[in-house]
């Protein structure tokens, strides 16, 4: 899913492309994108699009006249792409396209399920209602983050990755920010101290930043392509095997339902092996607790 580096990219190519101009025509491929009927969605043709901003991992249209915002949620496999004015669009992955004098936004979501979404609504009070209420963290004082992070007693991984605690961050930036502040994804938020909590703040920031800054190099004036929750570059996040890039000790990691947590033993958990609850139920005490006893057991092969 893109998250607030891709997210905010996507808003500033967005801003030097369409901001300024009217939506001439919505070709709507995919009629179960569209989650309000009112106002239709169509009103917004002809309409000029005042800004392109962020709100959470959505992109908000604001658009001239009726106080309307055209609301996307790209979710996991949503991506855009800009076109020729007028390109053509087909098949199973394209779900909308909106034509501008200069060019054409095309969304695509690869995947068999749709979950990308499209609100057209009116007034502020309207779009208020989208926001999870998350802090962001690059505005955020020590004391507003510490706490977010306290309100409720979760594992780092689940608090960071809380829409309604953190504004933007999700399971590739966290893996990222958790081996920078050197704390394991499954501490529990409760038991931070005054020192990790900083520490954390500081890490998200800079992760955040860095990885923001980076983007933007990359992709220039051009349109951002190549938008990925996997990069070069990260130092844990879709790593598992490979190198920490700080101790060199092999990246491990936690599956659970559709996401995964990446991790370094070494720099975050203090050697141990982190086990998620269906492998601890079905190995109970045979769950290796460190690499070294991994490895060794790997080496004798399979029982028998």
């Amino acid at each position: 899913m893109p998250e607030l580096p891709d997210i905010t990219i996507y808003v500033e190519a967005l801003t030097a492309r369409v901001v300024g101009r009217p939506i001439e025509r919505i070709r709507l491929i995919s009629p179960f994108l569209v989650r309000t009927a009112a106002p239709p969605i169509r009103s917004v043709e002809g309409q000029t699009v005042r800004s392109v901003s962020r709100l959470g991992k959505r992109l908000v249209f604001s658009i001239d006249g009726d106080d309307l915002f055209l609301v996307l949620h790209l979710m996991i496999a949503g991506r855009l792409h800009w076109k020729p004015a007028g390109a053509k669009v087909a098949g199973k992955v394209d779900l909308l396209a909106l034509d501008f004098p200069n060019g054409t936004l095309v969304l695509t979501e690869a995947s068999t399920k749709k979950r990308a979404s499209l609100h057209l609504i009116r007034g502020a009070a309207a779009l208020a209602m989208l926001d999870r209420g998350g802090v962001d963290v690059l505005a955020a004082s020590p004391a507003e983050f510490a706490t977010a992070l306290r309100r409720e007693n979760h594992t780092l991984k689940r608090a960071l990755t809380d829409p309604t605690l953190f504004d933007g961050i999700g399971n590739a930036y966290s893996d990222e920010i958790l081996h920078r502040a050197r704390l394991s994804p499954l501490k529990l938020t409760g038991r931070l101290t005054d020192n990790e909590i900083a520490r954390l703040q500081t890490a998200a920031s800079q992760t955040l930043r860095e990885w923001t800054d980076r983007l933007r190099a990359e992709t220039g004036d051009h349109f951002p392509e190549k938008v990925t929750a996997f990069r070069p570059g990260m130092a844990v996040h879709g790593r598992y095997g490979q190198p920490c890039p700080v101790c060199g000790t092999p990246v491990q990691r936690l599956v659970y339902a559709e996401n995964e947590a990446n991790y370094c033993p070494t720099c975050q958990t203090n050697g141990r092996l982190l086990a998620d609850r269906a492998l601890s139920r079905l190995l109970r005490t045979d769950w290796p607790k460190t690499l070294d006893e991994l490895e060794q057991r790997r080496a004798a092969g399979p029982p028998g």
